[in-house]
């Protein structure tokens, strides 16, 4: 399995803005080959931001960079950049390889 993340660092006080783009945001995930769930995860508070995390799970890489490739994958993120006074920097993406599983 492949999960992959994206770190947001969302603005003190932004945190509801943020958190409702998500909510009505079209994913276009739906039948993608290889696509096995998402989350979005809200994390700790700090001074000036609050960390939150976006979690795909992924049958593995291939599907993964596949669907990065694809029309869904930019009509997901269509309107990415339009609030951009919500992020301190851009998101940080991480990709984990799963190599133990219980």
């Amino acid at each position: 399995m492949f999960f992959a993340m994206n770190r947001f660092r969302i603005a003190r006080g932004r945190e509801a803005d943020f958190e409702q783009i998500w909510s009505e945001r079209n994913s276009h995930l739906d039948g993608v080959p290889g696509f096995i769930e998402f989350r979005l995860l809200r994390g700790p508070e700090e001074e000036d931001h609050t960390l939150y995390a976006s979690h795909s799970v992924w049958h593995d890489r291939d599907a993964f960079t596949e669907w990065t490739r694809s029309e869904a994958f930019r009509k997901a993120h269509a309107g990415a950049g339009a609030r951009q006074d919500l992020y301190l920097g851009p998101p940080q993406f991480e990709g984990f390889e799963s190599v133990l599983d219980s």
